[in-house]
């Protein structure tokens, strides 16, 4: 069974997180994805996080499905090759500084003489233009300049930044949709390809515009609630009785009023200071303790039959132990097991979006680097092994 992006090459010239993390799910789904790397390391995700024997966990899962080649981007020769690539490719993915790009001549302006149809996929820090293009930057400065960190946290403590990729993750789903609609305009609608410019702010910042509108609007600045919202009552995490936690939330005036029958309170869903949803959000300290008494009295699964019996929106918070075990996760086969020469086997998640007639795959985890070097400059530069040879000993591959 083939992808629906099968026959679209995608050349992954970035490191970390948010663009290779794109190539990552265009190669899900069919897509030929060549990884390229600096010989003396290659991505620093290879590194990044836990290890096993000094294999990168993160790696093996960020890398799958894609081919790896070793490229020095540094030399000239090195630069000749990627752009002999690009001509070869649909998507190109560089996360190089702006003036980088230019001084080697990888930039579009550059690289669209060569391949018109190229699509090509450009993931800084701060975006093209203004003063900060050209600085670097990770996705814990779009955490925080994204108005995230500003948010999360208890009022009377510190910004929280999260413990994962968030701002790296957004920008890569961002700019996923973003290639597959400049290949929808080049393949269906006939038009060349196009230059598309994604920083790890912007895409963030967009999930949690709320602060912004209210700002605009109100002249008031949003601050800090833990796990409260201000726009949804009940909305926190509640301890259990056997020393658990469980999330609900009561964004619809439905549930919440499920949830205040499910813990012996019906009356307050005649009562106008809880029954309807601005006045609920006023009065959201005095429902949240009245959930967090009740929660606190009863053992995690106890709590748990009470909610799923009245179709109230709970669940448990789990950690990655528990996340593996969840019935319905194991039903849906969401962390398979995959084979690895390096580890053995490895559960990872498996691709996201269910597709009945094109469904994704997992067909390896992240390859050592250069694996596919002498394979790629073959087929599709046509260097032949004493060629290769002469590259490898000048360090270019």
């Amino acid at each position: 069974m083939t992808g629906p992006l099968d026959g679209i090459r995608v050349i992954d010239a970035a490191t970390l997180a948010a663009g290779p993390l794109v190539a990552t799910f265009l190669g899900e789904f069919g897509a030929e994805v060549i990884k390229v790397e600096q010989p003396d390391g290659g991505d620093p995700l290879r590194q990044w996080g836990a290890q096993r024997d000094g294999v990168g966990l993160m790696w093996k899962s960020v890398g799958r499905n894609k081919k790896s080649i070793t490229l020095n981007l540094r030399e000239p020769a090195g630069r000749e090759l990627l752009r002999g690539l690009a001509a070869e490719a649909d998507v190109l993915v560089m996360n190089l500084r702006p003036s980088t790009l230019h001084r080697w001549e990888l930039d579009y302006e550059h690289l669209k003489p060569v391949n018109p149809r190229l699509v090509m996929l450009h993931v800084t820090g701060f975006g093209a233009g203004g003063p900060k293009s050209d600085r670097p930057g990770f996705g814990t400065l779009g955490e925080a300049m994204s108005g995230f960190a500003h948010l999360t946290g208890h009022p009377d403590g510190p910004p929280t930044l999260p413990s994962f990729m968030l701002a790296d993750g957004c920008a890569a789903l961002t700019a996923s949709y973003a290639v597959l609609m400049a290949l929808y305009h080049r393949d269906v609608r006939g038009g060349e390809g196009q230059f598309i410019d994604i920083n790890l702010i912007e895409p963030l910042a967009r999930l949690i515009e709320q602060p912004v509108l209210t700002y605009d609007q109100l002249g008031t600045v949003p601050t800090r609630t833990g796990n409260r919202w201000d726009i949804s009552a009940p909305r926190n995490t509640y301890r259990t009785k056997d020393g658990h936690w469980l999330a609900m939330s009561g964004s619809a005036p439905t549930i919440a009023a499920r949830a205040l029958r499910a813990v012996g309170r019906p009356e307050l869903t005649e009562d106008p200071r809880f029954a309807e949803a601005q006045q609920r959000l006023r009065n959201a300290a005095e429902v949240d303790q009245i959930m967090a008494d009740w929660v606190a009295g009863r053992t995690l699964d106890e709590a748990m039959a009470v909610f799923e019996d009245a179709e109230v929106a709970a669940a448990p918070v789990y950690d990655a132990a528990q996340l593996l075990e969840d019935p319905q996760l194991e039903a849906r086969g969401t962390y398979p097991t995959f084979p690895d020469p390096d580890l053995g086997r490895m559960r990872i998640q498996c691709p996201v979006p269910r597709m009945s007639e094109t469904p994704g795959a997992v067909n390896h985890l992240g390859p050592a680097l250069g694996e596919h070097t002498d394979e790629v400059l073959a087929e599709l530069l046509g260097l032949d092994p004493g060629r290769r040879a002469q590259l490898r000993a000048a360090g270019v591959i």
